[in-house]
């Protein structure tokens, strides 16, 4: 390739897209070309109102239909936030004419669209990463020296990620909607719980999970209905546990704790971090001392800091995904690794619903 950029386009204007509208100009090595929408003027809104807010250099042009931007030759990447009941057809087609893709998660309504999305992008020679931001923030990198040095051998790892949604956004919102999310918040916010788990658990596959869903919402006769509220559970076969809960009807959290032989990491924001100029995470050794009849726990609490933007800068996670990728991309390389971990999470997730659809039976994965 001739280009120190990796040129990009983005199907679809979705809200998402706004921050990574911003990314692709923090990356440092990519540059958006256009935009596209099923309607030209809702794409144009989309990159005036964007343009006004975190300007590119070249304004990128407002395309009437997906097809076109897809045809385009000064197009190497394309990101697609589309709607999970529509990805799979957009995906395949975006593989079918060169695109290295960047999609949003989760990947499929089930593993099997994953497993066909995958063997598309490797059909034809390109790249395909989920849009998980935390997995490219230096965080992140940090904290597998942390957990295989400092926390010993995984014993428990938990995690919560939820907000408070209101009563308009389960009756109109797509996240709520059977036929266009169908996972719900298992799909929108457990995905990055079982991420992080299966990170932490440098990717070993559970032996079995359990599901459970605790409110569920039908927007529509026509449309199934999807959880609003669910937690979970996963075992490893070297002995190590996992427990998860998501929620659209739970206050905004978003933790998780990894707990092992020698302390127990906590980072507080896992998904997106705090606002600010830096990301910190928590190490803990408490110690217990006992005097006759005094009994003593001393906290043993160690905050680190890292200076890395929380987000909407140069050097946040989300400028980190787009600069990795467009790396792999310009170098010619690809890496099998973020179709791997992808397909991985979506079986965990499928896994984990099934059980909840059958009164929480265990699951045996058999990956």
């Amino acid at each position: 390739m001739n280009t120190n950029h990796c040129r990009w386009g983005i199907l679809g204007a979705a809200f998402i897209a706004r921050k990574n509208w911003q990314a692709i100009r923090d990356a440092g090595n990519a540059m958006l070309i256009a935009v596209a929408s099923r309607d030209v003027a809702r794409a144009s809104a989309f990159i005036d109102e964007c343009q006004a807010c975190a300007p590119h250099a070249v304004v990128p042009e407002a395309m009437a239909s997906y097809e076109a931007l897809l045809a385009r030759p000064d197009i190497d990447a394309v990101y697609i936030p589309l709607p999970t009941g529509l990805r799979k057809e957009w995906v395949i087609r975006a593989a079918q004419a060169g695109k290295h893709v960047l999609v949003e998660k989760p990947v499929g309504a089930h593993a099997a669209d994953v497993a066909e999305i995958i063997a598309a992008c490797e059909k034809h020679g390109v790249q395909f990463m989920d849009g998980v931001m935390f997995m490219h923030g230096r965080r992140l990198k940090q904290l597998r020296g942390v957990v295989d040095d400092e926390v010993g051998q995984v014993r428990h790892i938990a995690s919560q990620f939820s907000f408070m949604s209101d009563a308009e956004f389960r009756r109109s919102n797509i996240r709520a909607h059977g036929a266009l999310e169908p996972l719900g918040c298992l799909g929108d916010l457990g995905w990055y719980c079982l991420r992080f788990t299966l990170w932490a658990m440098n990717y070993a596959v559970p032996t079995h999970v359990t599901g459970r869903i605790h409110a569920e919402t039908q927007q529509t006769a026509d449309a199934p209905p999807v959880p609003l509220e669910f937690s979970g559970t996963l075992s490893f076969a070297n002995g190590a546990s996992a427990s998860y809960y998501c929620s659209f009807t739970t206050t905004n959290a978003e933790w998780a704790i990894v707990s092992g032989g020698k302390g127990l990491l906590q980072v507080s924001d896992f998904v997106l971090p705090f606002s600010g100029a830096q990301t910190k995470y928590s190490l803990t050794r408490s110690d217990f001392v006992q005097n006759c009849c005094q009994f003593d726990m001393h906290e043993g609490r160690i905050v680190e800091a890292l200076d890395e933007p929380s987000s909407n800068a140069p050097g946040s996670q989300e400028a980190g995904m787009f600069h990795t990728f467009s790396d792999l991309v310009l170098s010619g390389r690809i890496d099998g690794h973020w179709p791997r971990i992808s397909l991985l999470t979506q079986q965990v997730l499928d896994a984990c619903l099934l059980s909840a659809r059958d009164g929480s039976k265990v699951i045996d994965l058999k990956l």
